[in-house]
C-alpha cells in the first residue's frame, strides 16, 4: 500500500464549510504538511490555504486536480462525495484520501441502512418502520401513538437520504407526524432523499455526539460534544444543520463511554466489516442517552458539523499522524492526546436561516480575535476586497477554556463583537453543561 512520506506534505481538504476551515486549521498546524489546498473553501479558508473552484461533489474535477497536483493525501469534509465514491475513485488512482467508501458511507446515505444494521447486529436504537407509500406509514404512526399513555409525541419522520442534516421532523402530534409523511412521500419536500421515509418511536433524553477514528479493525472516539440542532433558545423551532456545540458533553460520563464502546462503537465497526464494507474515516454516532439507557440516533460517516471545530479546538495530536495511523490499519498503535480545558462553538446564521436566508451582508468584527477564541467560517466569500455572508451558517466562533462555563463566557463576549446585518445566533449554548453543574 502506497505510504505518506514523512514531511513535505501536499495535502486537499474538500468541503467549503465550517467543519472544512477547522480541518484546514488543523492541518496546517502539523510540521509534516507543506501546502493545504481546500475545494470550494471560503472566504476564511483562503486566509491560511490555497483555494480551489471545485465544487465538493464534483469527483472527477477533483481527481484531476489532486493527480495533477500530485496530492500527497486528500481528507473529505461533507457527505455528498463520500456518498457518490469519491475514496473508490481517488483510490483506484493510486491517490491516498481519508474517508470511508461509497459502500461503508451508505451508513449515513441511507436512514433504512442503517437502522437494518442495527437490528441484525443488535446494536441500540429506536423502534422503526420503513415506508415508501403514504397508507402503510400512516398506519404504523397510528401504531406508535396507540403505545403512548401520556399523549406525548409518537414519532420522528425521517428522509431516508441526505438532506443536509434537515430532512428530520420530530411530531408534536399525530396529524403533525401524518402531515410530515405525505409531505415527503407525495409532496416531495425533500426531493429523491423523502422518497422513502424512516419512522421512529421518540425516544426521550439528552443527545450527545460521539465522533470516533476508525482504520476499519480498531476504532478509537474522540471526546464527546454535543450539538444544538434546533434554531431557537431552549431548542425550540425548526431543525438545522446545527446551531452550535461544545466539548466535553457532561452527559457522557466516565461510566458511560466504555458502555459505548461496547454497545455501539466496536460493534458497528464489526459490522460494517461482516456486510464487506469495511470501515475507515470518522464514524459519527448520535446518541440518546436516557431511561432507555443508550440509543443510536443516527450514524454521520465523517466529522461532524458543527462538532468538529470545538473538537478538534482539544486535540493536541498531530491529526495527519493520526490520518495516516487509519489508512495503516494501525490506529491502535497511535496515541491520541486531548486538552482537559473546554470548548464551545457558536454558530452565527443569516436572517432567515432554516429557510430563505439573505447574501451578501458585510462581516464586521473578524479581527482582533479574543485570545484563546478561533473564528472558523462556514458561508462566506470575499467581494470587492469585503468579507461577505454567503451561506446560510455563516460563522463558528469557537472559544476554548479551563471550564465549560468560562468558555461560554468567552464565545458570547467574541459574538457580541463579531456579525453582520441580520445575524441570529443561540444565546442558551451549553445551557444543558451548566443545569448539570448546577445540579
Amino acid at each position: 500500500m502506497k505510504r505518506l512520506k514523512p514531511e513535505g506534505l501536499k495535502v486537499l481538504v474538500v468541503g467549503g464549510g465550517g467543519r472544512e476551515h477547522a480541518l484546514v486549521w488543523k492541518i496546517k498546524q502539523s510540521p509534516r504538511v507543506a501546502q493545504v489546498f481546500c475545494a470550494p473553501g471560503n472566504a476564511g479558508i483562503a486566509e491560511i490555504a490555497e483555494c480551489v473552484s471545485i465544487e465538493a461533489g464534483d469527483v472527477s474535477g477533483l481527481l484531476e486536480f489532486a493527480w495533477k497536483n500530485q496530492i500527497d493525501l486528500t481528507v473529505v469534509g461533507p457527505e455528498l462525495p463520500l456518498s457518490k465514491g469519491i475514496v473508490d475513485t481517488f483510490e483506484a488512482h493510486d491517490l491516498l484520501i481519508f474517508g470511508p467508501s461509497q459502500g461503508a458511507a451508505e451508513i449515513e446515505g441511507s436512514k433504512a441502512f442503517a437502522k437494518n444494521l442495527m437490528q441484525k447486529y443488535n446494536i441500540p436504537t429506536a423502534a422503526y418502520g420503513v415506508f415508501t407509500e403514504v397508507e402503510p406509514a400512516l398506519a404504523f404512526i397510528d401504531q406508535l401513538a396507540a403505545t403512548k399513555t401520556d399523549g406525548g409525541c409518537p414519532c420522528v419522520v425521517k428522509a431516508d437520504g441526505l438532506a443536509a442534516g434537515k430532512g428530520v421532523i420530530v411530531a408534536a402530534d399525530v396529524e403533525e407526524a401524518k402531515e410530515a409523511v405525505r409531505s415527503m412521500l407525495s409532496g416531495n419536500s425533500f426531493g429523491a432523499a423523502g422518497s422513502r421515509v424512516v419512522i421512529e418511536e421518540f425516544l426521550e433524553g439528552e443527545e450527545v455526539s460521539i465522533l470516533a477514528f476508525s482504520d476499519g479493525i480498531h476504532i478509537v472516539p474522540m471526546v464527546s460534544a454535543q450539538d444544538h440542532k434546533r434554531i431557537f433558545d431552549h431548542d425550540q423551532g425548526p431543525n438545522t444543520g446545527g446551531m452550535g456545540a461544545y466539548s466535553p458533553a457532561p452527559v457522557y460520563t466516565e461510566e458511560l463511554a466504555p458502555i459505548v464502546e461496547e454497545k455501539v462503537l466496536r460493534p458497528t465497526i464489526a459490522a460494517m466489516e461482516a456486510e464487506g464494507r469495511p470501515y475507515v474515516g470518522v464514524l459519527y454516532a448520535g446518541l440518546m442517552v436516557g431511561a432507555q439507557g443508550v440509543k443510536v440516533l443516527e450514524y454521520n460517516a465523517r466529522f461532524g458539523d458543527p462538532e468538529t471545530q470545538p473538537v478538534l479546538m482539544r486535540l493536541e495530536t498531530d491529526l495527519v499522524d493520526i490520518i495516516q495511523a487509519c489508512l495503516e490499519k494501525r490506529l491502535d498503535e497511535q496515541p491520541i492526546r486531548w486538552s482537559e480545558e473546554a470548548t464551545v462553538c457558536v454558530v452565527q446564521a443569516a436572517a432567515g436561516y432554516p429557510g430563505d436566508y439573505e447574501k451578501g451582508q458585510v462581516i464586521h468584527g473578524l479581527s482582533p480575535v479574543l485570545p484563546g477564541v478561533a473564528i472558523f467560517h462556514a458561508g462566506t466569500a470575499l467581494r470587492d476586497g469585503q468579507i461577505v455572508t454567503q451561506g446560510g451558517r455563516v460563522l463558528g466562533i469557537t472559544a476554548k477554556s479551563r471550564n465549560i462555563r468560562s468558555a461560554i463566557e468567552l464565545v458570547y463576549s467574541q459574538c457580541a463583537q463579531t456579525g453582520f446585518e441580520g445575524v441570529q445566533y443561540r444565546r442558551d449554548i451549553g445551557r444543558r453543561a451548566l443545569e448539570r453543574e448546577q445540579r
